[in-house]
């Protein structure tokens, strides 16, 4: 089986499901939104979360990526770094735990967390994002040697904020004989650091996942245009687009795979979760169709659970489905 390694925010997701927005109100936190915030104001927000209860899941969108990756059976890696408390230590067992092979490096802050509220009617998310230590990861932290034996590398688009450490990363990465994938994360971070972006994916990425309105800021153009810009950069590109599933595209291969039907509760963690369900395919040398296909059966089980991880029985039955489609398909 082909292995991959992952880099990211080592962040915590304190979920909380509220009745009402009142809390969001009080810390100036709009409906939907990711906002960051200092150590004082997430400290604020941990100790109200506490009171109320909240449920602690280790996250941050390459964790989760990598997560889903490991649980497919592919020997996985992870590099972030996280405080020397109680949360890194959560972070680093639950990595332990399926099975990765981490590189959490220790730094002085506290480690990350992301409150993730969650509230009425529509079960929406919104974020107060703490990065704490995993913001100190630096370029000089990462040694070649952890680059080693993977066969792929995949990359979360926040981190695209540290220009340097990104491009030591993708540098160490393509030394190593690594096959790049970034998922670009945000339309307000591709926005910020649009002609980076642009210059890291031309040069070093082989496969881009964007949502519709990061593919739209990317390129200017809607998503099935985008697709193809993309496309012409590196050599695979998909574009998510909901609840209408996604769109594929390499050389002139395309296709447009449907969403999987599911009863959506918390879409956190979709995303995540297709690029774990795609790039397993695509280690197993699946045609792209069902690379997308496999992406969209591991999303929509993690959109009916509340928080980045699919239980037990949801895996059991994404596995059985992935398992019948790749039988059809060998």
């Amino acid at each position: 089986m082909k292995s991959i390694l992952g880099i990211g925010n080592a962040l915590t997701d304190i979920l909380a499901v509220l009745p009402d927005d009142s809390l969001l109100r009080e810390f100036h936190l709009p409906v939907g939104s990711m906002q960051h915030v200092d150590k004082e104001t997430g400290n604020k927000i941990w100790q109200v979360l506490k009171t109320i209860g909240a449920q602690y899941v280790a996250g941050g969108a390459a964790g989760n990526t990598i997560t889903g990756t490991a649980v497919f059976g592919m020997p996985s890696g992870f590099i972030g770094k996280v405080g020397n408390d109680e949360i890194g230590a959560l972070y680093r067992s639950d990595q332990e735990r399926n099975g990765i092979k981490s590189n959490l490096l220790i730094g002085k802050e506290d480690s990350g967390r992301a409150s993730v509220f969650i509230t009425p009617p529509n079960a929406e998310r919104t974020f107060a994002t703490y990065l704490g230590a995993a913001l100190e990861l630096r370029p000089e932290d990462l040694k070649p040697e952890y680059f080693q034996g993977y066969d792929y590398f995949f990359i979360e688009g926040y981190l695209v904020q540290n220009q340097q450490l990104l491009r030591q990363a993708v540098k160490l990465a393509k030394d190593a004989g690594c096959y790049i994938a970034i998922d670009m994360a945000s339309y307000n971070v591709v926005e910020s650091n649009d002609t980076f972006l642009h210059d890291i994916v031309e040069q070093y990425v082989d496969i881009v996942f964007a949502n519709e309105t990061e593919a739209e800021t990317f390129t200017r153009h809607c998503p099935r245009e985008a697709v193809e810009i993309i496309a012409g950069m590196c050599d695979i590109a998909v574009v998510k687009i909901g609840a209408k599933g996604s769109y594929i595209k390499s050389g002139e291969e395309f296709h447009h795979v449907e969403a999987c039907p599911a009863d959506v509760r918390d879409a956190t963690g979709a995303g995540d979760l297709y690029a774990a369900g795609f790039l397993y395919a695509h280690a197993l040398g699946m045609p792209l169709d069902v690379c997308g296909k496999v992406g969209s059966i591991t999303a929509g089980k993690v959109v009916e659970v509340i928080g980045p991880k699919i239980d037990i029985p949801r895996w059991k039955a994404a596995k059985k489905d992935i398992r019948a489609l790749i039988a059809e398909n060998i």
